[in-house]
């Protein structure tokens, strides 16, 4: 919401497909989950265009646990007894005096897809996903391919390459510590968040590394298996990262690794506060005061002792 406001770009009907995705994932809710869903969807269901109304409509229309207040705004109906499914009401039309709005050129796509992330919201994203789980990554990734945020460029091909032979000889010798450094290097992020990555225990972000670098899925898989052993001997865990791989766009990775490289803006920033003229006084360590002495340099004659211990 502060990115729409600041850059004039309309993300609400985004937010609120993603808060019914996640909220119809779950078959029961707890109280507070479903307080918080009804506030923040209450109030993005007046602020949306009439087909992101109609689409969250749909989903929510066949969701048993839709709350009574969700239902009753989108003007669903509650399901008789012997029936399964909420039946949903008539859409209204809309009225015809309304200017017709054209659907955006593929053009005018390219160039809403330019929109630059500023630090403190590339830390947020970057966060988020770090904080969320398996099942909220994937739908993460999935709605990054549609953002009108500004993506990274490609890795250049030739060092994509050369990283991706690096990369995979580090999975089969499990050395991890090289392996972050070689990923970190290719894909111009910190230590820090680069380690992260690799040592992540959900796998998501490596996934995102590797398709920022075009690996084939094949050599991904191989990654999976060899570089973290205990890992790796999980099939459950190979064939869930496979299959997100391969569903991966190559746009979601890159717009993750715009956010990475961002929040380390971010954090760069924080450890600096604006300097103050007086700064350098205030962290001027206090000197002893320096006591002249009695006589000072050439007030009384210099005496001279010869090589003989004479004085002349």
């Amino acid at each position: 919401m502060t990115l729409s406001r600041r850059e004039g770009v309309d993300i609400r009907p985004t937010l609120l497909r993603v808060l019914t995705d996640l909220y119809v994932q779950t078959s029961a809710h707890s109280a507070d989950e479903e307080r918080q869903f009804v506030e923040l969807t209450s109030r993005l269901i007046d602020q949306v265009d009439d087909a992101t109304r109609a689409a969250v409509r749909a989903r929510l229309a066949i969701y048993p646990a839709t709350p009574a207040e969700i239902m009753d705004k989108l003007g669903l109906q509650r399901s008789p007894p012997g029936e399964m499914l909420p039946v949903a009401a008539a859409i209204a039309a809309a009225p015809t005096s309304a200017p017709t709005v054209k659907a955006p050129t593929e053009a005018q796509l390219r160039m809403a897809s330019t929109l630059a992330m500023r630090p403190n919201d590339a830390a947020e994203i970057s966060d988020m996903f770090f904080a969320a789980g398996a099942s909220e990554r994937a739908l993460i990734l999935h709605n990054l391919a549609d953002t009108p945020l500004k993506a990274s460029a490609r890795i250049p091909a030739a060092r994509a390459a050369r990283a991706l032979h690096i990369l995979e000889m580090a999975a089969f010798a499990e050395d991890t510590e090289n392996f972050a450094l070689e990923l970190g290097e290719a894909l111009i992020l910190p230590q820090r968040i680069a380690e992260q990555v690799v040592y992540d225990p959900g796998g998501e972000p490596l996934a995102c590394a590797a398709r920022a670098l075009d690996m084939p899925s094949a050599a991904f898989q191989r990654v999976l298996l060899f570089l973290n052993p205990e890992f790796g001997s999980s099939v459950h865990n190979v064939y869930r990262l496979s299959r997100l791989y391969d569903r991966l766009s190559e746009r979601s990775a890159l717009v993750m690794l715009a956010a990475w490289r961002g929040s380390t803006m971010a954090v760069t920033r924080a450890k600096y506060r604006a300097a103050l003229y007086d700064d350098e006084r205030h962290r001027a360590r206090a000197a002893p005061p320096q006591t002249r002495p009695t006589v000072q340099p050439g007030t009384a004659p210099a005496i001279r002792t010869g090589t003989d211990g004479s004085k002349r």
